[in-house]
């Protein structure tokens, strides 16, 4: 969802935008059986890199998120599919004159989902509440990815006005195996040691099944921090929920996609193939 750089809400009408994507496995490979949208939420034809697996780019052409915007992203993925999607810059939302910027993503997974798009940005004053919901079946394989940035710390601008509600919640067969909600406000701030420590930016990876012994190989597989950033990998039952909280969406970024390709072929059997976005 790429975005020119403001730091004011454009003036426009608000969106409110749907995307439904789902997928199926046909003659050997994932296809992108339904797909319907209304406002300004799209996808490009689907490209198979790798052979099977379908990659996927969700666009947003109005180039940002205003208070008042909502922007609503359903996917179901089948039983033996297999599918990657992403975006193709950040998301940026920007400041509101007032009215709260809305974002709910759920994602239903029998097969196979990796859910990898790029960063939010949230510019001083904006208002957001942000809700992913993913739904797991029984045999369903997940890797999945979120990275928040409050203010522009390039352009030495913090999130000191604003709001921010994003949550997260994670179902196996109906029952919840994750619930996390962060809420950021000028009161609460960023600087308790619940919350980020004063840090802008953080980031997060989910995936399942893994294995204690597999936990065992990521983490003699992560290279030590940067100074004054943090990244550490639990398990939650077979969930892996991976942290960073740090100065930097780059290394954020570095720090998620190392993992993806440390992942994919543990939970996937399938080496690392970059979506081509990625490199423009």
């Amino acid at each position: 969802m790429q975005a020119v750089a403001s730091n004011t809400e454009p003036k426009q009408s608000n969106w409110v935008a749907k995307l439904e994507l789902g997928f199926e496995r046909r003659q050997g490979r994932t296809v992108l059986a339904h797909r319907k949208r209304s406002g300004p939420l799209s996808v490009q034809r689907p490209f198979y890199p790798e052979g099977e697996t379908s990659h996927v780019y969700i666009l947003h052409p109005p180039g940002g998120v205003v208070g008042g915007d909502e922007l609503t992203i359903k996917v179901q993925v089948d039983l033996a599919a297999s599918a990657l999607i992403t975006t193709p810059g950040a998301t940026k939302f920007y400041r509101s004159a007032g009215d709260t910027a809305q974002q709910h993503v759920q994602l239903k997974v029998d097969g196979e989902l990796e859910w990898l798009p790029q960063e939010n940005i949230l510019f001083r004053g904006a208002k957001l509440r942000q809700q992913t919901k993913i739904d797991l079946g029984i045999n369903a394989r997940l890797i999945a990815t979120e990275i928040n940035c409050f203010g522009r710390p390039s352009a030495a601008e913090q999130f000191d006005v604003g709001l921010a509600n994003i949550g997260m919640r994670i179902n196996r067969e109906g029952k919840p195996i994750q619930i996390e909600n962060t809420r950021i406000t000028a009161q609460i701030g960023r600087n308790g040691p619940a919350s980020m420590r004063g840090y802008p930016v953080s980031g997060g990876v989910y995936a399942t099944p893994v294995t204690p012994a597999q936990l065992a190989t990521l983490r003699q597989a992560v290279e030590p921090s940067v100074p004054g950033d943090y990244f550490a990998l639990t398990l939650i039952d077979d969930l892996l929920v991976a942290r960073f909280l740090g100065e930097s969406t780059l290394r954020a970024r570095q720090r998620m996609i190392s993992l993806w390709q440390q992942l994919r072929p543990m939970l996937m059997l399938r080496s690392a193939c970059a979506p081509r976005i990625w490199n423009t």
